[in-house]
């Protein structure tokens, strides 16, 4: 079960190049380390970018040495050879294994081409880790670890990028374990030794703190939790959790079993953990980021560079009833690369006459190891323009 903690990335360039609206090229590789698959992007309902396409495989998880490679590491060491770890499944899926099989009713917001990336009407490129856990039940594992590079089409701000990285883990217990107990009896063991763990995993994490449980709610599970601890002054929500829903046990052909299950999104923690301050620096080729993390240890990092902003205003007036502000976030990224650092609401007016609705955004270009020049952000700005005017059928300002 795997959260949207990070909503949410090396050896890549930071690239200013525009990203069409969809990929029009027979297939792109995905790089993964047990084998090659095409994936075909030519679908007329396919909604992927080519700057989301070339970077399907980066598998930064997997890279030595990378901060998301050291967190996960560590989670992995504390659940010991007990889990088995499944960390190069394709992010490829079919709709039924991402939506269907984990109870996300067809209505769901999650499913809307505005959130999810589609190569064709049945098939993403997944949202979430917990997309392989009912193939994984069914082949008959009981105790196992998911990692992977997720896709969602989200904000741009430091903390949300449309890949990141989750990490799950489900437990499955055995009929000696449950056997003399009644149903409920069985719930509170199951609840009991998730909570146990899970608290054991952020102290290994961040140390010793002080920590509490939070009722949620997830498709998933049932009861499902989120724990939160206490770090640097603030509360924090390190993962969700909780007990798996029958009908994910019945949608793995084993109803008559029960476990937990847990996610987590590297990203999130390795912010907090190595106080990495914008997402974007995970995708950083820069050797002086990299060079901090060769240890492979947690440890604090070192801002080697801070460059000032250019900020531009872009406003308009809708006139597409279907303008969703993440298909303006597209067209922004898919201009400006990883140069846009944030685009955000700041003003929003509705004509009392005419009843029409302005926007303004306000879209922040910053490098990562760069000064930006006025003539280079002017041209990006105007690109923009010119294609926030035709693609998403509004009126500038």
């Amino acid at each position: 079960m795997a959260l949207a903690l990070v909503r949410p990335k090396i050896g890549l360039h930071l690239s200013t190049q525009r990203a069409a609206p969809c990929v029009r090229r027979a297939a792109v590789t995905v790089r993964c380390l047990s084998s090659s698959q095409k994936i075909p992007l030519d679908d007329p309902y396919c909604n992927i970018p080519a700057g989301i396409a070339d970077r399907v495989g980066t598998n930064m998880h997997k890279q030595t040495n990378h901060p998301l490679q050291i967190i996960q590491n560590k989670i992995r060491s504390y659940w010991g050879s007990e889990f088995t770890t499944l960390d190069d499944l394709s992010p490829t899926v079919s709709t039924a294994n991402n939506f269907d099989l984990l109870r996300i009713s067809p209505g769901h917001a999650s499913r809307q081409k505005s959130d999810t990336y589609y190569i064709d009407p049945e098939t993403v490129l997944r949202t979430h880790t917990s997309a392989h856990q009912v193939d994984a039940l069914r082949t008959g594992m009981d105790r196992f670890l998911v990692v992977g590079d997720v896709y969602r089409r989200d904000e741009i701000d430091r903390s949300h990028y449309p890949i990141f990285h989750q990490m799950e883990g489900v437990k499955i217990f055995s009929e000696q374990e449950l056997a003399g107990k009644s149903n409920e009896e069985q719930i509170a063991l199951i609840e009991a030794d998730l909570k146990q763990g899970l608290e054991g995993l952020a102290a290994h994490l961040f140390g010793p703190t002080e920590m509490r449980w939070v009722e949620a709610y997830f498709p998933f599970t049932e009861p499902s939790y989120e724990l939160e601890i206490y770090y640097q002054d603030e509360w924090l929500e390190v993962l969700g959790c909780g007990v798996v829903h029958p009908e994910i046990m019945a949608n793995s052909g084993r109803s008559s079993e029960k476990g937990w299950a847990f996610g987590l999104g590297l990203e999130r923690l390795a912010m907090v953990l190595f106080q990495i301050p914008d997402i974007r620096l995970f995708w950083t080729s820069d050797e002086r980021f990299h060079s901090q993390f060769a240890s492979g240890e947690i440890i604090q990092f070192q801002p080697y560079s801070k460059f000032p902003p250019c900020l531009k205003d872009l406003s308009f007036w809708l006139r597409n009833p279907s303008f969703h502000v993440n298909d303006l976030n597209e067209l922004v990224r898919g201009v400006a690369g990883d140069l846009v650092e944030e685009v955000r609401l700041i003003d929003e007016f509705t004509n009392p006459k005419t009843k029409q609705v302005s926007h303004c955004y306000r879209i922040v270009y910053r490098s990562m190891d760069r000064s930006l020049t006025n003539e280079e952000i002017d041209a990006l700005q105007e690109e923009v323009r010119r294609l926030v005017s035709h693609d998403l059928k509004v009126d500038l300002r």
